[in-house]
């Protein structure tokens, strides 16, 4: 019994480390494809990547960093994006 209870929560740790691993990918290619989506449609903008890529980390919520992913597709200009990352 006292085994199958250790297995159990040992199988629940592992799943929960699983979970967090892919929540972390899915933030970290959230943020890698914003920055190259501003970079690639922002050029000529004098876009500080170091301290962009700092804010965007900053960010916990992964649905807010896709959101700003898909804004970086949309914005009419870089400044339009910083406005609604400042939001």
């Amino acid at each position: 019994m006292a085994g199958s209870i250790i297995e159990l929560s040992e199988q629940r740790g592992i799943q929960k480390g699983i979970e967090q691993g892919i929540e972390q990918g899915s933030r970290q290619t959230s943020i890698e494809s914003t920055l190259a989506i501003l970079n690639n449609r922002f050029a000529d903008a004098d876009i500080d990547t170091d301290t962009l890529t700092s804010t965007l980390e900053s960010i916990g919520d992964l649905n807010r960093l896709k959101q700003l992913n898909l804004e970086a597709s949309l914005v009419e200009s870089f400044r339009a994006f910083q406005e609604r990352l400042e939001a």
